[in-house]
């Protein structure tokens, strides 16, 4: 195909033509939005480093969901700041927790939405790590396990359609799957956060979460930022474990990582666009700097071309008005 007998300027005449011609196509029911749940009534505090996001309380979340459907968001990962923290976070697997308590109230007004949740100890641990601390400081990998189990068990037994173990640890998913299977939840899917990175772009996450580690960091069992391979070798993992979808995070600077898990594997692969990601667009359209909402569809069509089926991402409501025209 040599030029003058292609031009491929033909087929980007007009809008018309473009839309004919486009190849990846973005719609409200590609995304996951995340939602923080919180102690108390009558609240809706917003993220101060997350504009447009917020912290609502049980009573708020009818109104949220409602939200949700008429914009034609099907799903929502939720994540819990709880009452109270200790040592093994141990709100993350009480039956009254308030991620639990939230599942509850939102199959109470909207029993069909998806509702998909956060299985890690971060946020209900007083030392802020994703699972059992021993005297030095280090994680206990197998140790942890057995907690997780019973958090997405508890998840599952609340309502919940999906658990999504975040974690980080070896053998989670074996740990997680096995406990559903064992109590009856064989159905209920598990979404394994496989390539989860330590990255920068976390930042926002952590004072919405309110899970800042009280010392050192993550980067003993989340991944380097700069392995590819490893990547792979996660997921493999996770698949043969029983996963049933996988998730790259963060996904700006992993397309690669998004498209060649969806190569190697075929499996249903999310991209997570996480905090940071959506905070850095948010501070400079406020400055006039971009184009939000140019900006944000480029982004979100550029994942689903790298090979996301799904996206979680803050801009979610944001997204499905602008589709909406």
């Amino acid at each position: 195909m040599n030029y003058p007998e292609y031009r491929p300027r033909r087929l980007r005449a007009n809008a018309s033509i473009r839309a004919m011609m486009c190849e990846t196509r973005l719609s409200a029911s590609d995304f996951i939005y995340p939602l923080f749940v919180k102690p108390g009534k009558g609240l809706r505090d917003e993220v101060s480093s997350m504009p447009g996001v917020y912290q609502v309380s049980l009573d708020k979340l009818e109104a949220e969901i409602t939200e949700l459907v008429e914009l034609g968001i099907l799903a929502v990962i939720l994540f819990g700041l709880p009452e109270n923290k200790d040592a093994l976070g141990s709100e993350a697997y009480d039956d009254h927790g308030i991620v639990q308590e939230a599942i509850r109230t939102i199959k109470a007004s909207h029993p069909d939405f998806y509702v998909i949740t956060d299985v890690c100890l971060c946020e209900y641990t007083d030392h802020g790590h994703c699972g059992i601390v021993d005297e030095n400081g280090a994680v206990l990998n197998d140790q942890t396990l057995e907690l997780l189990a019973k958090e997405a068990v508890s998840h599952a037994r609340a309502g919940a359609d999906m658990v999504a173990p975040s974690d980080m640890m070896d053998g989670r998913v074996a740990a997680l799957r096995t406990a559903l299977d064992d109590t009856g939840f064989e159905s209920v899917p598990i979404m394994a956060y496989s390539a989860k990175y330590a990255s920068g772009y976390y930042g926002p996450f952590r004072e919405a979460a309110d899970s800042t580690p009280a010392f050192g960091d993550r980067r003993a069992y989340q991944m380097d930022p700069a392995n590819g391979d490893e990547a792979l070798r996660e997921v493999a993992l996770d698949i043969g474990e029983g996963c049933d979808v996988v998730i790259v995070k963060p996904a700006l600077a992993y397309m690669d990582i998004i498209r060649r898990v969806k190569d190697e594997f075929g499996y249903p692969v999310v991209a997570y666009n996480v905090s940071g990601e959506y905070a850095m667009v948010k501070a400079a359209a406020a400055q006039g700097w971009i184009d939000e909402q140019r900006v944000v569809m480029e982004t979100m069509t550029g994942f689903k071309r790298a090979g996301a089926q799904l996206i979680i991402s803050y801009h979610a409501k944001d997204v499905a008005r602008w589709l909406r025209g």
